[in-house]
């Protein structure tokens, strides 16, 4: 299933809507990929948002 393992971001659901107004279901699907990561001194498999991904190059920067 496509849930990030960092914040659990996950699919969200809302209405398409037509030119004339009407309400379908549709899916609303996040970013996510696989990511090798290191973790504890070794690197590790990690599907992540692109928002987590982004995030965690910005600390891993400082």
């Amino acid at each position: 299933m496509a849930v990030c393992e960092s914040c659990g971001k996950g699919p969200q659901f809302g209405n398409r809507r037509s030119h004339s107004m009407k309400a379908t279901k549709r899916q609303f699907k996040p970013n996510i990929q696989t990511v090798r990561v290191y973790e504890d001194g070794k690197f590790v498999r990690k599907k992540l948002c692109a928002k987590c991904i982004k995030t965690l190059a910005k600390v891993s920067k400082r």
